[in-house]
């Protein structure tokens, strides 16, 4: 009897070591990887045809103008930094989008840290966390969202099939480690396990707020 409690102690030892490990781990690779992507979250008026069709026009024209003034940036700090310089114009792009196509809906930008489901970009996989953003909530902000990367710059990729050419890939891998890009990128037994690790405590962190 003394043995089977000794083990049984020494097993719950053990699994809650592992799962401290797991946890460490899987908390030290969510924050390096919000630490080097800055993303966009754009919510609909509601989810009428009309409603979505526009945030979709705002999608566009916000990206065409981060595109514009971001060509020579080359980390996240300096996104947020240009996002904090020109708030006013990505407020007035926006705007003019909406009313140019006939709404006169309100939009409301912010920067913050915002959770994000897990997202596909061709055979890139980020997975769901809390990320740096900039929101724009369109009139009553009550329709289905759209998200993208700014940094790296997965936005500016074909927006319609969501794949990534080389380019953007190499950009994403030059700002994470090499185990990093590995779990966002590579198909494998052991990378899904760490990718369906850091999902699993993630979805734990969400549930306990």
């Amino acid at each position: 009897m003394k043995i089977f409690k000794r083990f049984c102690v020494l097993f719950l030892l053990f699994v809650l070591y592992v799962f401290v490990s797991a946890f460490s781990y899987a908390d030290a690779v969510s924050s390096d990887l919000s630490d080097s992507v800055f993303r966009l979250h754009i919510l609909a008026n509601s989810d009428s045809e009309e409603d979505q069709a526009l945030k979709l026009l705002v999608r566009d024209n916000v990206l065409d103008y981060m595109r514009s003034i971001s060509s020579n940036v080359s980390s996240k700090e300096e996104v947020i930094r240009l996002m904090d310089e020109h708030l006013d114009d990505f407020y007035a792009v926006a705007r003019k989008t909406i009313l140019d196509n006939g709404f006169d809906y309100d939009v409301k930008l912010s920067i913050g840290e915002f959770d994000f489901p897990t997202k596909v970009y061709g055979d890139i996989s980020l997975p769901a966390g809390c990320y740096d953003a900039l929101r724009i909530e369109i009139g009553q902000a009550q329709g289905h969202n759209w998200w993208c990367v700014m940094f790296p710059t997965l936005c500016f990729v074909d927006v319609s099939s969501g794949e990534l050419d080389e380019d953007s890939k190499g950009v994403l891998e030059s700002n994470l480690n090499d185990e990093e890009f590995e779990i966002v990128s590579e198909d494998n037994f052991v990378v899904s396990l760490k990718f369906k690790l850091l999902e699993f405590f993630e979805d734990l962190r969400v549930a306990v707020k």
